[in-house]
């Protein structure tokens, strides 16, 4: 079996539970390849489709850019640089932290690598810098797949496949995940796209968040509790200005259209407002103001996260989702500008 039709068996694995050959899969996914350019976020997958341009990087299966009449609607970062922050980039196996990297699952005590030592947590899983393996890539959209398999602390094994697709609507997500190990699995994901300000910090941008509880966490960022928004800072229910707030804070029990989505809105001076709308595979919210980076201005942008668990669900089984062998979850979202 050569190597691109093994990582072609990936789609075999989601549809059906179990890995197999593809046939007649391993041309079309070299040709896929040999076209993406190849950055140190993997090679990148170009969409258009009237208006609207997106850029997808294979590193972290990432959302690197979304102009729409040539104008950047993320903040985001040249391709030719890893970035910070975890810009665009799907989340998992697990989204936020687990809380000194322990947890128990089945009876069993494991331990992940700590990868934010200065909080003692293990944050946003073991994939954010893993490159996906192209399925396919027409003009509008990419379908990419990765097979996680076991590691220290994380023994469980994962068909993930995911579909960025630009229509007349916008910008959708698809992520489905199928456990195709042999016994049961905790999983979570998150997608980290930021919204850009557009003009100087978010300050002026009128946010709407469709959420009624948040969360309260320590100084590491760990939940101790929930609480109702109401008459607190995080009530953004009817749009206001975020002026100066600070968010580093989870949301749930998210209102819902008559659709079953749950959509934020951003009104941006000088800009077009953006609609993040998430289906029911998505319960929670993530919201970052982007307060301390690295490499670019405070609050050039703000993350609004759409969650299928709460921080630290490993370990307090918020939201967190387990799947039997075979099983498989389904997660939608998407940015539609107006």
């Amino acid at each position: 079996m050569s190597i691109v039709t093994r990582r072609g068996a990936v789609g075999a694995a989601l549809a059906a539970g179990t890995l197999s050959t593809l046939a007649g899969s391993a041309s079309a996914t070299e040709s896929v390849a040999m076209r993406g350019k190849q950055t140190v976020n993997g090679r990148l997958y170009e969409l258009r489709h009237g208006h609207q341009r997106a850029v997808v990087a294979g590193v972290g299966a990432t959302l690197l850019s979304w102009q729409v009449d040539g104008v950047e609607q993320l903040l985001t970062h040249d391709a030719d640089v890893m970035g910070e922050g975890y810009q665009g980039k799907t989340i998992l196996p697990w989204p936020n932290r687990i809380d000194h990297g322990r947890y128990t699952f089945e009876g069993e005590e494991l331990q992940v690598p700590i990868n934010e030592p200065d909080r003692d947590t293990a944050l946003h899983g073991l994939m954010s810098f893993v490159e996906w393996e192209p399925v396919r890539h027409k003009g509008n959209s990419v379908t990419l797949e990765y097979l996680l398999h076991p590691h220290y602390g994380y023994p469980f094994q994962l068909a993930f496949q995911i579909v960025f697709t630009l229509d007349d609507s916008g910008l959708a997500s698809t992520l489905v995940t199928r456990n195709v190990g042999e016994g049961p699995a905790p999983f979570g994901t998150a997608n980290h796209a930021y919204i850009g300000a557009i003009d100087g910090t978010i300050d002026a941008m009128t946010l709407r968040l469709p959420a009624s509880t948040y969360y309260q966490v320590n100084d590491r960022l760990i939940p101790t509790g929930s609480a109702p928004v109401d008459g607190t800072k995080f009530d953004f229910r009817v749009g206001r200005p975020i002026g100066e707030t600070v968010m580093d804070t989870a949301f749930t029990d998210l209102a819902r259209e008559s659709s079953g989505l749950a959509v934020a809105r951003f009104s941006r001076p000088g800009g077009e407002t953006i609609e993040l709308w998430m289906d029911e595979g998505y319960g929670y919210l993530q919201v970052y103001t982007d307060d301390d980076p690295d490499e670019h201005p405070p609050r050039s942008g703000i993350a609004v996260e759409p969650v299928t668990c709460a921080p630290n669900a490993f370990v307090s089984g918020d939201g967190l989702v387990v799947l039997r062998p075979g099983e498989a979850h389904q997660a939608r979202f998407g940015l539609v500008s107006s």
